[in-house]
């Protein structure tokens, strides 16, 4: 289950809970009953796998750019 953090409007309580996606919202605090809102933080990304790195190499035969820098210089040599 998702953890969400909630901060009150009134009295800056914060705190976590865990709640499932179908739990409603919680809307008054729990110390005061004052107004609650949501408390959106970053989170971390990792990207695991090959392919993700400027070191990685690329698969053979893929082409890419080198066949477009290729097909020029064929082209002024022929000129």
């Amino acid at each position: 289950m998702p953890t969400y953090a909630y901060r009150c409007a009134d009295c800056g309580h914060s705190f976590d809970i865990y709640q499932s996606f179908s739990d409603a919202t919680l809307t008054e605090c729990p110390e005061c009953g004052g107004d609650l809102r949501k408390v959106f933080g970053s989170l971390g990304v990792t990207f695991n796998g090959s392919g993700f790195y400027r070191t990685d190499s690329r698969a053979s035969g893929s082409g890419g750019s080198g066949s477009s820098s290729g097909s020029g210089s064929g082209s002024s040599s022929s000129s």
